[in-house]
């Protein structure tokens, strides 16, 4: 596998928003995996001792993490931020009329509109493996944290469809897989921009499909394009198409076809004494981490 932090790999954000734009009207149709791992990292509140009155929900899509957080938190204002401003239409048509407690705003990750120490908890499912540099976003998720909030998010790691990319692999050398970031990077990024107590686990979850044709339709209609600078710039003939298809079916098992998906769950906490945190924590989370690569 190449190298996450090749200039192949680099993501086009433009790429990215016109895919989620044209995506946001079919997009809760065919996100059942998505909408599954938001639960899932919703539950994990239950382990935090955590009240908030301000949440913002970092890279929100069509709403269904804000829907489950306003279960959870009912007095809290939730900020709903997506690049694209479609699936934020999708989620405000699911929001109250009145007295709604919801705020949507159109916004790069990178450069987010707010006023330093605004929230008491940021909530991210699924939005950092579109991020070029997870430090530069991390920064100004610790700048927004209020002192005790919590970062809460979670992130495919780089086995994430690995079968579609070997089969892309052994038909050309251009890139048609968006990169994953390892949890062992993710880690570390945290530890740089000094948010403190990070805790994080790793969960494989395998779907199942009858046809190659039918995973690559659904990765469509979720937005889930390939938006590398080194993915091919004319169109996928027919050809290299049945010759993907072709290789998938090496892994047709119980007459299914796997999709592996790596997800990474975390979170870490801004503190005003960060430091001290930091330096007791470092070989805690070294060791955790080893022992689950």
């Amino acid at each position: 596998m190449k190298k996450y932090n090749s200039n192949q790999y680099t993501k086009n954000l433009n790429h990215a928003r016109t895919s989620f734009e044209k995506a946001a009207f079919k997009y809760d149709k065919y996100s059942i995996l998505q909408r599954t791992i938001a639960e899932r990292l919703d539950e994990s509140l239950g382990q935090i001792k955590i009240n908030p009155i301000t949440i913002l929900d970092l890279g929100s899509g069509t709403g269904h993490g804000s829907q489950i957080l306003h279960k959870r938190f009912r007095n809290s204002h939730i900020y709903q931020i997506d690049l694209s401003e479609n699936m934020l239409k999708v989620s405000k048509k699911k929001s109250p009329f009145f007295f709604s407690k919801d705020h949507f705003v159109c916004a790069d990750i990178n450069k987010l509109p707010f006023k330093e120490n605004y929230f008491d908890l940021i909530f991210s499912s699924l939005a950092l493996q579109w991020c070029n540099n997870l430090d530069t976003v991390f920064r100004e998720v610790k700048n927004l944290l209020k002192n005790d909030g919590v970062f809460l998010f979670s992130s495919f790691g780089p086995d994430s469809l690995k079968e579609l990319r070997d089969c892309w692999s052994s038909v050309d050398d251009y890139v048609h897989i968006n990169a994953f970031v390892d949890m062992h990077d993710i880690a570390d990024a945290l530890m740089r921009v000094g948010l403190a107590s990070p805790v994080l686990n790793m969960e494989e979850i395998i779907l199942t499909y009858h046809e190659c044709r039918q995973l690559m339709k659904e990765l469509k209609y979720i937005g889930a394009h390939n938006i590398n600078n080194g993915r091919r710039k004319t169109l996928t003939g027919k050809k290299r198409l049945n010759k993907v298809f072709k290789c998938y079916e090496s892994y047709r098992t119980n007459n299914v076809l796997p999709v592996t998906y790596e997800v990474v769950y975390g979170h870490a906490w801004q503190s005003s004494n960060t430091k001290k945190e930091q330096s007791i924590k470092l070989d805690e989370l070294k060791k955790q981490l080893k022992n689950k690569s």
